[in-house]
C-alpha cells in the first residue's frame, strides 16, 4: 500500500465512512489538532526517563488516537466499528493530578512556561490540547449531535493534567517556577 493516493490533491479528504469533505472542515481541524497534540505528547514521552510516567503518556497517546478516530468518523454512519474511550480515562487523569499535587506548593500566582525543556514540552502539550478543545467545541456547536460526549470532558481534563505535569516536572528537575508579575 502506498502512502500517497492523490485523492486529496484538490483539497478534500475522506472521513472514516467514505464521505469527502474539504481539508479545512471543522471535523478535520478538530482531529488534526488532536493528532498534532499526540505528536507533541510523543516528543515529551521521548524525553521522560521515568518508566511509569512515560507509560502513562503512552496510555494518553493511545487515548488520543481513540479521540481522533471518533472525530474522523462520518456522522450518521452507524455501521462503523469505532474504538471507545476507556470509561476511566478522565478519572485516571484526575488521580494522576491529585497524586502530583500532593508534592507541590499551592499555586498562588500565574506562572510563566519554561525553565527546563521537559517543563516547556509539557506546557506545549497543554496549549495544543486547549486548541484541540477549542476546535472540538466549534465542531460541536456546528454539529451538536455528532461529537461523542466524553471527548470534551477528556480534553479539558487532559489540558489540566499537562499543567500539573509541567509543575511536577519543574519540581523534579529543581526548576524554579517563574511567577508572572503584571506591571
Amino acid at each position: 500500500m502506498k502512502i500517497y493516493t492523490r485523492t486529496g490533491d484538490k483539497g478534500s479528504t475522506q472521513l472514516f465512512g467514505g464521505l469527502r469533505v474539504p481539508k479545512h472542515h471543522l471535523r478535520i481541524e478538530a482531529y488534526g489538532t488532536v493528532d498534532e497534540l499526540n505528536s507533541f505528547v510523543g516528543w515529551l514521552r521521548d524525553q521522560i526517563q521515568e518508566e511509569e510516567m512515560a507509560g502513562f503518556l503512552l496510555k494518553i497517546q493511545n487515548e488520543l488516537f481513540v479521540v481522533g478516530s471518533l472525530l474522523a468518523a462520518q456522522p450518521g454512519k452507524n455501521n462503523l466499528r469505532l474504538p471507545e474511550l476507556p470509561g476511566d480515562a478522565v478519572t485516571a487523569l484526575e488521580r494522576a493530578m491529585d497524586q502530583m499535587e500532593q508534592s507541590l506548593e499551592p499555586l498562588r500566582y500565574f506562572i510563566l512556561p519554561g525553565g527546563h525543556p521537559l517543563v516547556s514540552a509539557a506546557h506545549i502539550c497543554r496549549t495544543v490540547c486547549r486548541r484541540a478543545e477549542r476546535r472540538v467545541t466549534a465542531l460541536q456547536e456546528a454539529d451538536p449531535e455528532n461529537v461523542s460526549p466524553g471527548i470534551l470532558e477528556y480534553l479539558n481534563r487532559l489540558s489540566d493534567y499537562f499543567f500539573m505535569l509541567a509543575r511536577h516536572l519543574a519540581r523534579l528537575s529543581r526548576t524554579q517556577e517563574i511567577p508572572w508579575k503584571p506591571n
